[in-house]
């Protein structure tokens, strides 16, 4: 991520997956109203109030080289691809040999 704006909406969007308004999330972290609403307006935080933040929403700071973590993507996609080869032998194998299910 090389914006704030990523990081806010990430933060905003995370807590609204978790049914949350602004006032759930500040009583909940311990923060003042204003503070916690100049968080997701984008403004610049220190370290130690994301931190507390991001516990609030369950999430954990992770940092990485930038190739590592484009990397990792790739990776990840190649798995999923894997996975999905992997079902679909699956599928032809119980085509041809009936799944335990079938008998």
């Amino acid at each position: 991520m090389d914006k704030i704006e990523n990081i806010t909406k990430l933060l905003s969007d995370r807590r609204k997956e978790l049914g949350m308004e602004q006032a759930d999330m500040y009583m909940r972290i311990g923060m003042k109203q204003q503070q916690y609403q100049r968080i997701e307006a984008g403004s610049d935080i220190k370290l130690s109030t994301l931190l507390r933040v991001l516990e609030g929403l369950d999430l954990e700071l992770s940092i990485t080289p930038k190739n590592k973590s484009k990397h990792l993507q790739q990776t990840k996609l190649e798995n999923i691809d894997s996975i999905q080869s992997l079902e679909d032998d699956t599928d032809d194998l119980d085509f041809w040999f009936g799944s335990e299910d079938n008998k």
